[in-house]
């Protein structure tokens, strides 16, 4: 049976070039495992650092992850996109280029007769009522508009600077897991019998009840990802080697 896949958080554009040269070729070498015994792939969120579209414009680089997915698309794989906080503002391309699903919200899906609820993971924090707020006003249409309105490059500057500022309040905030694992319960009573998440950099995989919480950890320092064979679902570690 064809496997599906799920990462998160690679955060492509943090960090030195050649670090983050060595990250995208890490990532098409995973791509390139999908591609031989995968059926689907859930790209749970935070891909880029910052990802913002234009009607006409997309930010440079990565040309060969690009080409990858759609190679992947092509070849009749399903790649699914999950919205992070940090790349939330996707349109079409993803969609329209590379033949991707693109998610703004949490994904419930039944693969091979189990259920699955698929959730980025922010905003879970009982104690970050002001990143609720914030998100909301990220993801208004009128704000969005506005921010089209600058120029590319000044935007990338706002956004670099507005990326720092997240990553310090995130490092500022308690991540031990428990409000993330308690929402897993909470999905778990629901009926479903996975719960997929990322955002907190922190490999995991729990079971809860009758079901099973997996955090996908990140691919900053981890390179952490899940594969589910429609029997059961593995957190593992990817080495290139």
């Amino acid at each position: 049976m064809p496997n599906t896949y799920f990462f998160s958080d690679a955060h492509l554009g943090i960090g030195p070039r050649e670090e983050d040269r060595y990250k995208e070729r890490s990532i098409i070498s995973f791509l390139e495992m999908v591609r031989q015994d995968g059926e689907t792939l859930f790209i749970m969120g935070d891909l880029f650092d910052f990802w913002f579209e234009y009607d006409s414009v997309v930010p440079k680089g990565y040309f060969r992850l690009f080409t990858k997915l759609a190679d992947l698309t092509s070849a009749g794989i399903n790649v699914s996109y999950l919205a992070g906080n940090h790349d939330f503002w996707l349109k079409t391309y993803f969609r329209d280029e590379l033949g991707m699903e693109v998610f703004p919200d949490p994904v419930d899906r039944v693969i091979h007769g189990k259920r699955f609820y698929l959730h980025h993971g922010d905003g879970l924090l009982k104690n970050d009522t002001g990143y609720r707020i914030l998100k909301r006003i990220l993801r208004n249409k009128v704000n969005i508009s506005l921010f089209s309105l600058l120029h590319p490059d000044l935007a990338s500057r706002i956004a670099a600077w507005s990326s720092r500022k997240s990553r310090k309040h995130t490092s500022n905030r308690i991540y031990e897991g428990n409000d993330m694992v308690e929402f897993a319960g909470q999905k778990i009573k629901q009926g479903f019998d996975y719960v997929v998440m990322g955002h907190n950099h922190v490999a995991q995989i729990s079971a809860i009840g009758g079901g099973i919480y997996v955090n996908l950890g990140d691919w900053i320092t981890e390179y952490t990802y899940a594969v589910f064979d429609g029997t059961k679902l593995d957190l593992k570690k990817w080495s290139a080697g």
